[in-house]
This record gives C-alpha cells, sequence and structure tokens, in this order.
C-alpha cells in the first residue's frame, strides 16, 4: 500500500504521517507544491529518528504521478470530507494508494473529477467538528486500509 499526499502544507503532519509509514513499511508519494521544505526541523522532528527510513516518492504535480504510476482506477481510494461513502466500506487493495489532500483545501477537483465515486470520508458524529487533522485522519485510514494485511 502506498499513502500519496498531494500539496501538503503542514511539515509536522508529513513528518508523522511518514513516521506510520515507516512503521508499517509502506511508500510515502508527496506531490508539490509543498507549504515547507523537507528539510525543516518539524519535518524531522514529527518523523523523529525515523524520517530517514521513509521510502519517499517526490512528484511535481499530480499529472506526473498518474503518468509515472499508472494506477488503475480501483486502486485509488481518496479521503475528503465530503466523500460519498464511509471509509470503512471499500476493501482495500494490499497495492492501493491512499490519497488525502493538503490541510487547508483538500483534494484538488482535478484529482476528484471523475473518480467521485473512489471518494472516501472518515465520519464524524458531532457537526460541530468540520475536519480532523490530517495525520490523525491518515493514521486511522492507513490502519483500517491495512486490517487484513496486518
Amino acid at each position: 500500500m502506498k499513502i500519496v499526499l498531494v500539496a501538503p502544507e503542514i511539515p509536522h503532519n508529513t513528518g508523522a504521517i511518514g513516521r506510520t509509514c515507516v512503521a508499517l513499511n509502506l511508500e510515502l508519494i508527496l506531490i508539490k507544491p509543498y507549504g515547507f521544505s523537507l528539510s525543516e526541523k518539524t519535518v524531522i522532528r514529527a518523523g523523529t529518528r525515523y524520517w530517514q527510513h521513509v521510502r519517499l516518492c517526490e512528484y511535481e504535480n499530480w499529472q506526473s504521478f498518474l503518468e509515472d504510476r499508472q494506477p488503475a482506477q480501483d486502486d485509488l481510494y481518496l479521503f475528503e470530507e465530503h466523500g460519498q461513502q464511509s471509509f470503512y466500506e471499500p476493501v482495500y487493495k494490499d497495492d492501493g494508494y491512499l490519497v488525502f489532500g493538503c490541510e487547508s483545501a483538500g483534494l484538488p477537483k482535478e484529482v476528484m473529477l471523475g473518480r467521485e465515486d473512489r471518494i472516501f470520508h472518515v465520519p464524524m458524529r458531532n457537526p460541530v467538528v468540520k475536519s480532523l487533522n490530517l495525520s490523525n485522519v491518515a493514521t486511522a485510514v492507513i490502519y483500517q486500509a491495512m486490517r487484513p494485511f496486518l
């Protein structure tokens, strides 16, 4: 399984997700632009001593990611607060791509266009909360997706 962050903005979230990727031996794919430099202390601090072990791949944009990886439509699992289905519903593939958007705006429209049936949300019971922290959502999703493989 691979974790994809599209235009991440907060270095601590990227570092924390990278640490989770190391723990589960998953590849972390980052798609530019970033709201920080990967050399920032905050990224490394969040990943602690594990950041050096992150299997990291970077792409200049979504299109270059698609051209290089050529994922099948049903290998993509997009996560957005307004997704039609709960993240508990899909049967995740062990070689699937779990795709998350940036903290302030979520996934770009170009990523979601034509993939509406591949967009999932993490349920929240209290409508007062608009969204959850990206690293928390990613960790919850990753562990749910990995359940059959752990």
